[in-house]
């Protein structure tokens, strides 16, 4: 499922065997899954690492503060693994051959607004420059168009995160917006950036 060309009887059975909760395989050697209360751990470890934070508002944070936004989202996604449905919020957890963590990645509503949801991904220092998080964003946004019914995926970074950026230009999001001087850093500011994709841009680009 590293691919967003994949043939559509084979997406249909991946996103099957997804929401049943087993691994399917993904980015040539990798595997993907929904979100299990064992990968928790490692996600905390993984945002606690200054090289992966410095871009992410919401951390370094407390461990408790983890604990409350996770714990309800992987106690969705088990109910929704004995539904075969997709969770609220899909979030996944991307793990090599010998099962070492690789990343995890979502697909998450907007509140209040129907039909549009984010994309995000963070991959420990480990899993960079090997293109994992493009294919993570990728599969996102099929998911997001043509299992969740999305008419708008959104995405945000900071400016200066050009990994990130070029990650969503790759997939097709356009760049929508900037707000100058938004984060405070220790020394200085940062900008953020805001990207998008439609349904029919998604369309026109398959």
């Amino acid at each position: 499922m590293s691919k967003s060309k994949e043939n559509p009887r084979s997406n249909s059975e991946s996103y099957s065997q997804l929401k049943q909760g087993e691994s399917v395989a993904f980015h040539d050697t990798l595997t993907i899954r929904l979100i299990q209360p064992a990968d928790l751990s490692e996600i905390i470890t993984m945002l606690g690492d200054d090289r992966v934070n410095q871009y992410l508002f919401f951390a370094p944070a407390d461990e408790s503060l983890y604990q409350d936004f996770f714990t309800p989202i992987i106690e969705n996604t088990q109910h929704a693994i004995s539904d075969e449905i997709w969770p609220d919020n899909p979030t996944f957890v991307i793990r090599d051959q010998q099962d070492r963590y690789m990343g995890m990645a979502a697909i998450t509503q907007v509140m209040f607004c129907v039909g549009n949801y984010e994309v995000g991904y963070q991959l420990p220092v480990h899993a960079w420059g090997q293109g994992i998080a493009t294919s993570a964003c990728q599969l996102m946004t099929e998911i997001g168009f043509s299992e969740l019914g999305s008419h708008k995926i959104s995405a945000d970074c900071y400016g200066t995160n050009i990994g990130s950026y070029k990650t969503l230009e790759k997939c097709g999001y356009q760049r929508e917006g900037c707000q100058k001087d938004y984060y405070k850093l220790e020394q200085g500011f940062d900008d953020k950036v805001y990207y998008g994709m439609t349904a029919v841009q998604f369309t026109a680009q398959q």
